[in-house]
C-alpha cells in the first residue's frame, strides 16, 4: 500500500476532535460488527446476484412525471368500496382484464396460399389436372405446401404478446372492502377499490396513493424505463405491473384492464400488429410485375393459338408451360430458405430471429432507437471518483458512507449494494471497515433524506451520515457553519452532478461529541458499456445513425450521451405532444424528432410516436426495447430488437432476440444481415432475369412456331433453375458499408437486359439448328432439337447466378470472398452435369446427342455467360444507367435546383421587405 494510502487509513483509525469520554483512545479491540471474511462473503454474493460481468467504475436516477389518473377516486382508505358500488363500476367498467383478438388457426393457415405467386401455382395445379400430369402436379402441390407450413411456423411461434403482457400482472390482491380486509382475484378490481401494497407485492392496477405520510419505492421500470426504483409518496401514482420493493400504503384504484399502462401498451401492440412489413410490400411488388408479364405472354400465345384455331389440350400445355417457366414457383421456398440459413448465422452471433422477414429489414435499418439502461449502458449502480474538501481523502469519504449503510444481505437496498460492493476497489476502507461496530443505524428517512449511523470504533464513538447533498449540509452547518469557499465549492459541484444527471450524495461524520464535519461528495451513475462507444462509432461506419430513447431524466440522458459521443441534442418527450404538450405543428415536429439525438422520460406513446415519425420520413427504423413500455414500439418498428434479459412482452413483440448484452452484437446482426440482403438481391435479379428469359424465348416460339420445348423438360428447367439457387442461401457474401436498400429500377432494368441477351442467345441456338437442318447448326454429327435446346438453357441459367453474386464493395478485397462458396459451386455442377447427361442419352426423345455437340453448347453458353458478365459488371457501375431508369436527367436536376434556388431568394426578398 502506498504512503497515501497508509495517512487515509491512519486518519480515518484514529480521527482527529476530542472524546467525550465514552471510550478510551487506547481501545486495543472491539467487537467487530463482521469479520474481513464475512465481508468478503458478502461482496461475492451481492456480485453472484446481480450477474458475472466485471463491475463497472462508474448509478442512473430518472424520475418520470406520473400520469393523471382517468377519474377522481374518493373511497375511504377505512371502509372501501360496498358491494353495491362495486356491481355499479363493474358495469361501467368492466373487469380488470385485457382484451385479446382471437384468430382460428386454420384459417391462418389457408390465408398462406392466397397471393400472386400462389394464385397462379393454384392455376397451373389445375391445368396439370385437366392434362392428367400428375408428376407436375406433385410438384407444385409441394412447392405451395411447403412455403404455406413454413410461413404458419413462423408466425404461430411468434405467441401472443397480449399473453405476455398478462405474465406481469398479478394474480391476487388485498382489498378493502365494506370495512374488511380481503384476498380476491386481480380480475374483481374495479375503479375506487382500496388495494393493500406492501413489500414485494406487483400493482394490480393503476392507482393513487391514499395513506398518509406513505412512502413507497416501486420498481416501475417494466413501464417506464427507469434505470431505478422510484420513490412514491401520497398521492402519487403507482402504475400496473410494477413491483413495490420497499414500503407499504395503500392505494386507490383509478384506471382497470386496457384503460391501465399495461392495457393501452396492449393496444398500441395490436394496432402496430396489422402493418404489412416492408420486406412482405418489396416482394410482393415483384410477383405482381412477373404476374403482369406472365399474363400478357399468355395472351399472345392464347391470341395465336385462336388464330391458328389450335385445339384445348394443346393450348392448355402451351399455358401450362408458360405458368411453370413464368412464374417464379421457388421464390419463397428459396427466400425463406435464404432468411432461414441467415438466422441460423444470427443465432450463433448472439441474435435469435423470431420473423425471417425482420433480417430484410435490418439489413436496410437507417434509425436505430436505443433504450439507454442495458443496451448502452450497464444497468449497474456504480461509484464515480468522490469529491471531496480540503484536507479530506478519499478513503476517508468511501469508510464513512459504508458505515452508513447496512451491511446485511437481508434489506439491502440499491445505494448501500453499490458501497459495499464497491470496498472491492478501496482496501483501505475494506480493511478498517471491520474494526468498527454499528451501535445504532437509521436507514433512510424520507422527511430528513438521509441514512445515519453510530459506530465505536479504535478512536471512539462516531456518527456518520450520508443523504441528499443538501440536507446534509443544512445538518453540518447547524452544529458547524462552514467558511465560505468550501460551502461554495460543495454547492457548485452539487449543481455541476445534477446537470450532468448524477445522483450525488453528500457524507458527513460527527467524531465524539465534536461538530459535524463534511467530508464531501460522492457521485453515482450507471456508466456506459465498456464496448459501446467504439461500436457506436463503427455504427456510423455502417452509415446507421443512433437516437436514445430512455426513461430516465433529460439530465442523465445527456450526460450518457456526451459520453458516448452520441450527441447532446436530447430533450424532454413531452415535447412531442403525444399527450397534449407541446406547440409545434406537425410538420415542425417531424424536423425536431429527426434532427434529436433522442428523447428522455419517454412513456410507450412517445417511443411509438418517434417511430412512426421516422418512418413517414422514410426511413427503415430498428428498435431496441427489454419492458412493456417498449413493446408497442418494437412492435411498430421495421426491426423490433429485445435486447438481453428483456420481459416476456418485449420478447414476444420484438423480431429478433438478443442474448448478450450491449450494442455491439447489434452491429454484428446488422452486418450478417446486410450478407443475408446481398444474397437475396442476386437471387431476385436472376430470378427475374430467368423468367424473362423463358417468357422471351418460349412465348415468341409458340407465337411464331405454334411451337414449345417438351412440356417435361420445361418443367426440368423450372426446378434445376431453383435447385442451384438454393445453395445461395449458404454463399459468400459481402456486407454493404451503407444501409441496403431494393433499388427495384435498377434491379429490373439489369434483370431485364439480362433475360434479353439469355432470350437472344436461346434463339441463336434454335436458329441456327431452323436454318441449317435438324443435324445443322449448333449440332453436329448427331443429336436432337429439344435436348440441345435444354442443355443450352439449363447451362447458362445456372451460371447467371455466379455473375449477379458479383459485388463491388470499397472494404472487401480477399480474393477467396468472391469465390462462390463450396456447397453452390456442388449445386451448380450437379445441375449441369445432371443437365449434361439427360442431353447426351437423349431422355424424353430417345435420341443420344453426340459429345461434339454437346461441347459446342457448352463453349456457345460460356460465350452467352461472359457477354452478360460483362454487361452486368458495367450496369452496375454505372451513375448514367441508374438515372435512366429511375427518369433522372441532369438538365433535370438543375431545373429542381434552380427552382429550390428561386424559391430560397423569393423567401429572403420577402423577410427583407417585411423587415
Amino acid at each position: 500500500m502506498d504512503e497515501v494510502d497508509e495517512q487515509a487509513l491512519a486518519l480515518a483509525s484514529h480521527p482527529s476532535g476530542d472524546d467525550c469520554g465514552a471510550e478510551s483512545k487506547d481501545l486495543s479491540i472491539i467487537s467487530r460488527q463482521e469479520t474481513d471474511k464475512d465481508l468478503d462473503v458478502l461482496i461475492k454474493e451481492l456480485e453472484d446476484e446481480d450477474g458475472k460481468d466485471p463491475e463497472p467504475t462508474a448509478l442512473t436516477v430518472g424520475s418520470t412525471a406520473d400520469k393523471n389518473a382517468s377519474d377522481e377516486q374518493n373511497t375511504d382508505p377505512k371502509t372501501g368500496l360496498d358491494d353495491t358500488e362495486v356491481d355499479a363500476s363493474r358495469r361501467k367498467h368492466g373487469w380488470n382484464t385485457l382484451k385479446e383478438e382471437h384468430q382460428n388457426n386454420f384459417v391462418k393457415f389457408l390465408l398462406l396460399f392466397v397471393g400472386p405467386v400462389q394464385g397462379v401455382m393454384q392455376v397451373a395445379a389445375i391445368v396439370a389436372i385437366i392434362l392428367e400430369d400428375w408428376i407436375d402436379l406433385g410438384i407444385i402441390f409441394g412447392l405451395l405446401l411447403l412455403n404455406a407450413v413454413v410461413g404458419f411456423a413462423q408466425d404461430y411461434t411468434a405467441g401472443s404478446i397480449v399473453e405476455s403482457l398478462k405474465k406481469t400482472l398479478a394474480l391476487e390482491a388485498t382489498i378493502i372492502r365494506n370495512s374488511a380486509r380481503i384476498i380476491r382475484p386481480v380480475k374483481e378490481l374495479v375503479p375506487g377499490d382500496i388495494v393493500l401494497l406492501e413489500d414485494g407485492s406487483v400493482v394490480p392496477a393503476d392507482g393513487k396513493l391514499v395513506s398518509e405520510n406513505a412512502h413507497l419505492q416501486v420498481d416501475q421500470s417494466s413501464i417506464t424505463g427507469e434505470s431505478l426504483a422510484v420513490d412514491k409518496y401520497t398521492g402519487d401514482i403507482c402504475f400496473s405491473s410494477s413491483t413495490v420493493k420497499r414500503g407499504t400504503g395503500y392505494m386507490v384504484v383509478t384506471d382497470i384492464g386496457d384503460q391501465t399502462s399495461v392495457g393501452q401498451a396492449a393496444a398500441i401492440v395490436s394496432k402496430a400488429a396489422h402493418i404489412k412489413g416492408h420486406f412482405t410490400t418489396v416482394l410482393n411488388g415483384i410477383s405482381h410485375k412477373i404476374l403482369a408479364l406472365v399474363i400478357l405472354c399468355l395472351l399472345g400465345v392464347w391470341i395465336a393459338s385462336f388464330y391458328r384455331s389450335n385445339v384445348i389440350r394443346q393450348i392448355l400445355e402451351f399455358t401450362l408451360g408458360i405458368s411453370v417457366v413464368g412464374v417464379p414457383v421457388g421464390l419463397p421456398a428459396v427466400v425463406t430458405t435464404t432468411m432461414a440459413v441467415g438466422a441460423g448465422e444470427l443465432a450463433r452471433k448472439s441474435c435469435i430471429v423470431r420473423k425471417l422477414s425482420a433480417i430484410e429489414s435490418l439489413a436496410g435499418v437507417q434509425m436505430l432507437c436505443s433504450d439507454k439502461t442495458g443496451t448502452l449502458t450497464r444497468n449497474k449502480i456504480a461509484l464515480g471518483e468522490p469529491f471531496t474538501l480540503p484536507g479530506v481523502h478519499r478513503d476517508e469519504i468511501i469508510l464513512t458512507a459504508c458505515l452508513a449503510a447496512n451491511r446485511k444481505k437481508k434489506g439491502i437496498d440499491a445505494i448501500d449494494r453499490v458501497f459495499v460492493k464497491a470496498l472491492k476497489y478501496y482496501p483501505g476502507p475494506k480493511a478498517q471497515i471491520s474494526q468498527y461496530l454499528t451501535v445504532n443505524f437509521h436507514p433512510f428517512d424520507p422527511v430528513s433524506k438521509k441514512v445515519t449511523a453510530v459506530v465505536k470504533g479504535p478512536a471512539g464513538e462516531m456518527t456518520c451520515m450520508k443523504g441528499a447533498p443538501l440536507s446534509v449540509l443544512r445538518t453540518v452547518q447547524e452544529e458547524n457553519p462552514l467558511p465560505a469557499d468550501i460551502e461554495n465549492a460543495y454547492k457548485e459541484k452539487v449543481t455541476e452532478f445534477a446537470s450532468r444527471g448524477f445522483r450525488a450524495l453528500g457524507v458527513a461524520r460527527k467524531i465524539g461529541c465534536s461538530p459535524w464535519q463534511i467530508l464531501g461528495l460522492v457521485p453515482c451513475l450507471d456508466p456506459p458499456r465498456e464496448d459501446t462507444k467504439q461500436t457506436i462509432v463503427e455504427a456510423r461506419e455502417l452509415g446507421l445513425c443512433i437516437k436514445m430513447l430512455t426513461g430516465d431524466a433529460v439530465g442523465i440522458a445527456r450526460e450518457t450521451a456526451r459520453q458516448l459521443g452520441l450527441g447532446t441534442n436530447i430533450y424532454n418527450a413531452e415535447r412531442l405532444g403525444v399527450t397534449g404538450a407541446g406547440d409545434m405543428s406537425g410538420s415542425e415536429i417531424n424536423d425536431f424528432v429527426e434532427a434529436a439525438d433522442g428523447f428522455a422520460e419517454v412513456y410507450p406513446e412517445h417511443k411509438y410516436k418517434v417511430v412512426e415519425i421516422l418512418q413517414q420520413r422514410g426511413y427503415l427504423v430498428a428498435m431496441t426495447g427489454d419492458g412493456v413500455n417498449d413493446a408497442p414500439s418494437l412492435k411498430k418498428a421495421d426491426t423490433g430488437i429485445a435486447v438481453e434479459g428483456a420481459s416476456d412482452a418485449a420478447r414476444t413483440a420484438a423480431d429478433i432476440v438478443l442474448v448478450q448484452p450491449g450494442l455491439s452484437y447489434i452491429i454484428l446482426a446488422i452486418k450478417c444481415s446486410r450478407q443475408i440482403f446481398h444474397r437475396m438481391y442476386a437471387y431476385l435479379i436472376y430470378r427475374i432475369a430467368l423468367t424473362l428469359h423463358m417468357e422471351m424465348f418460349l412465348g415468341f416460339w409458340i407465337i411464331i412456331f405454334n411451337n414449345c420445348l417438351d412440356i417435361r423438360l420445361v418443367f426440368l428447367i423450372a426446378i434445376f433453375a431453383d435447385i442451384a439457387t438454393l445453395a445461395i442461401a449458404y454463399d459468400h457474401a459481402p456486407y454493404s458499408e451503407s444501409p441496403v436498400k431494393w433499388n427495384l429500377p435498377k434491379l429490373w432494368g439489369i434483370s431485364i437486359i439480362l433475360g434479353a441477351v439469355l432470350a437472344i442467345g436461346s434463339w441463336i441456338a434454335l436458329g441456327t439448328m431452323l436454318l441449317r437442318g435438324e443435324n445443322g447448326g449448333i449440332v453436329e454429327i448427331y443429336g436432337a432439337q429439344d435436348p440441345v435446346l435444354f442443355l443450352e438453357i439449363a447451362l447458362t441459367q445456372s451460371w447467371l447466378i455466379l455473375i449477379t453474386r458479383l459485388h463491388f464493395y470499397r472494404h472487401d478485397t480477399t480474393w477467396w470472398n468472391r469465390l462462390p462458396s463450396p456447397q453452390l459451386f456442388v449445386a451448380i455442377m450437379l445441375v449441369d452435369i445432371t443437365a449434361t447427361l439427360m442431353c447426351s442419352y437423349g431422355v424424353f426423345v430417345h435420341q443420344p446427342t453426340s459429345g461434339l455437340t454437346i461441347a459446342r453448347v457448352w463453349v456457345f453458353s460460356a460465350g452467352v455467360d461472359i457477354l452478360c458478365a460483362l454487361l452486368y459488371v458495367v450496369l452496375q457501375r454505372s451513375q448514367k444507367f441508374d438515372d435512366l431508369v429511375h427518369g433522372r436527367s441532369l438538365r433535370h436536376n438543375n431545373r429542381e435546383r434552380d427552382l429550390e434556388d428561386f424559391l430560397l431568394s423569393l423567401h429572403r426578398l420577402s423577410k427583407e421587405h417585411a423587415a
